[in-house]
């Protein structure tokens, strides 16, 4: 009987086998820098600027294509404005490139290192991406500092197996020491929030 039960239990045994060994695997899926984007939203009380940013990085997932950890790199000088037309576009894109803001000179590249990755259980957000299914937790790192952040994400595959990541979020960028035009009682006013909306395409690694 014993031996019966032994053999009954196998098939049990190898499918959970199977199973953490598929958890163990790491997948890497590098960022599609073509496909891939970061749009800005910058306010005042009166008005606002949007525009992009360049991403370049590498995703890992388990076997079964779930989103484990990864990082990602920002480019400062890949920054776009879409509303302004040149010169005044030209002006407002090399003052947030000054020590005003972004410091390229210094701080070329802002980043965001994947920590933590959760199911999303909703709750009170501002802005939700429709189809949120994951809380992204990670260290992110811009103007020398870096500070923790979480935000809903969509996560979904690809037929062919690469990763979809799609969020919208806001950072202070007064968190980060960038703290130009913050004083509500002066003339030129940028509100501390800054509208986020990230789209990640990548390439499964071969």
């Amino acid at each position: 009987m014993k031996k019966l039960l032994q053999i009954a239990l196998l098939p049990l045994i190898f499918s959970l086998s199977s199973c953490s060994s598929d958890q163990d695997k790491t997948e890497n899926h590098k960022v599609n820098e073509t496909e891939s984007v970061i749009n800005w939203k910058g306010s005042a009380p009166d008005h606002f600027h949007i525009g992009s940013f360049k991403v370049t990085g590498e995703l890992k997932a388990d076997g079964d294509g779930k989103l484990k950890s990864g990082s990602f790199t920002i480019p400062i000088s890949s920054i776009e404005n879409y509303d302004l037309e040149d010169p005044v576009k030209k002006q407002l894109l090399d003052h947030l490139k000054s020590s005003d803001f972004f410091d390229m000179a210094v701080h070329p590249n802002a980043k965001f290192n994947l920590l933590k990755v959760t199911s999303y259980s909703g709750g009170n957000k501002e802005e939700v991406v429709n189809g949120a299914n994951y809380t992204l937790t990670g260290d992110f790192t811009m103007i020398g500092q870096t500070h923790s952040i979480s935000f809903p994400a969509k996560v979904s595959t690809n037929a062919d197996g690469s990763l979809k990541v799609e969020a919208k979020f806001k950072i202070d960028r007064t968190k980060w020491g960038m703290l130009t035009d913050s004083d509500p009682a002066q003339p030129l006013y940028i509100l501390p929030n800054v509208d986020i909306e990230l789209e990640l395409i990548t390439s499964k690694a071969k």
